[in-house]
């Protein structure tokens, strides 16, 4: 799909309180790309037509299993009672092996739509995704979608709502993002209840990477939240984690493929094309700062605990290096993912990757054959464990070779621990029963 043609429209002139930067949170299938679609052609980002389903789930694995596996961004130009606004829209994964993506595309926000489905209800995610923004300080508006399916509730879901989110139910924008039913109500309801950035056009450059991706033609591509000053080609900016330098090739705005710009400037969120040598020099967290103007950096991310580990190895061993390429390709888009190399006696080289549930972990696999052509043989997951041993020691085991034999568990091993999660389950009183059953 082509993106339409910016013209002569200059970012420059978006002042700070003309910008909002807002994503969209929720359980899986409670329609957020239905709704990024909706949001764009009222934009007129897109053009209105039937085929406009997904337009942001660009890779193939999103399409196929129909979930977003990778956030995507895109740039808004909107009237609102006579001044135009730049509305830059990140869309999230819902499923709970995808939360990385949700948080750090949070940090370059300042607001986000909590959409709940109105037969569902709140589910798992709406409460993890929900924490998630209130613990970033962001403003949360709830929006109730699909109201207009035949077992909808939504008073019943706004109630909901405000018992769990102490969100008053009023304020709960209700909505049919299939049918564009009160999806125009939207957008205003942003620029207005959602803040600004707080950034000044005025201080030297400064920036957070919160995502970035390989490109055939141009390397490395880095997608940054401006939080001050400008920056245009030809200019120079440093890594806070490398503290290497680098020259600006080009700027640009997801509309929503990339469209470059003349310059971005505080905050914007867009593009930026850096002629990186290496695919490890792109941290994701990382601040970038004028190179004459070293500040302090932003706090970055927590990073992901992988709780399932796998390992990879190439069919052929002489697929290896091209493998090798790939895997470090593909991790530049997904940091939660950890590799390690390793060698097998049965396998030969490769690798144990960490990655945080099992369905990500497949998700992984698909994308490596369908995008990297790769031949791949991925052994059956394992999660990590902890062996205390009796002299005070501690090992984490990743890989089953590396777990002690019988004769040492006796001898040297006080405990070996494996992950547990302690929850608190919430239930009708009437499922009572059942749930006792499930647990036992």
């Amino acid at each position: 799909m082509q993106p339409n043609s910016l013209g002569n429209m200059e970012l420059e002139a978006f002042k700070v309180d003309q910008i909002r930067n807002f994503s969209i949170i929720a359980h899986v299938d409670h329609g957020k790309s239905t709704l990024a679609d909706r949001l764009l052609e009222l934009a007129q980002t897109i053009t209105k037509r039937k085929d406009n389903k997904q337009v942001l789930d660009k890779l193939r694995v999103e399409r196929e299993r129909g979930i977003t596996v990778k956030a995507q961004s895109a740039s808004m130009f909107y009237d609102y009672k006579g001044k135009k606004y730049l509305l830059n829209l990140i869309d999230t994964p819902g499923h709970m092996d995808f939360n990385f993506e949700v948080s750090r595309s949070l940090a370059a926000c300042q607001g986000t739509l909590l959409l709940v489905d109105a037969a569902q209800g709140i589910q798992a995610q709406t409460v993890a995704n929900f924490y998630l923004a209130f613990g970033q300080d962001i403003k949360i508006l709830p929006v109730i979608n699909k109201i207009d399916l035949p077992s909808a509730e939504p008073e019943r879901v706004a109630s909901q709502i405000e018992v769990a989110f102490e969100m008053p139910a009023e304020e709960c924008l209700k909505i049919s993002a299939k049918s564009s039913l009160n999806v125009d109500q939207i957008l205003p309801t942003i620029i207005e209840s959602v803040p600004p950035p707080s950034g000044d056009v005025e201080r030297p450059f400064k920036a957070l990477l919160f995502d970035s991706w390989h490109d055939t033609y141009v390397g490395v591509v880095c997608l940054m939240a401006v939080i001050d000053g400008r920056v245009k080609k030809g200019d120079k900016i440093v890594s806070a984690h490398s503290e290497r330098k680098y020259e600006v090739m080009e700027t640009g705005i997801m509309y929503p493929e990339q469209s470059p710009t003349a310059s971005l400037q505080a905050g914007q969120v867009g593009y930026f094309v850096l002629n990186m040598k290496a695919l490890s020099e792109s941290h994701v967290g990382d601040t970038f700062f004028d190179h004459k103007n070293i500040g302090t950096p932003m706090p970055g991310f927590v990073p992901a605990k992988p709780m399932v580990w796998a390992g990879i190895f190439p069919i052929d061993t002489a697929d290896f290096e091209k493998l090798d390429h790939s895997i470090a390709k593909l991790t530049l888009s997904d940091s939660s993912v950890l590799v390690q190399k390793e060698t097998s006696t049965a396998l030969g080289q490769g690798w144990r990757l960490g990655f945080l549930g099992t369905l990500h972990m497949d998700v992984f696999r698909q994308r490596l054959e369908q995008e990297y052509d790769a031949n791949i043989i991925i052994t059956a997951p394992t999660v990590p464990y902890r062996v205390e041993f009796r002299d005070g020691s501690e090992k984490l085991i990743r890989n089953p070779t590396e777990f002690p034999d019988l004769e040492e568990i006796n001898q040297k091993v006080r405990s070996v621990q494996e992950p547990m999660v302690r929850s608190t389950i919430i239930f009708p009183k009437e499922y009572l029963g059942d749930i006792m059953v499930l647990c036992g």
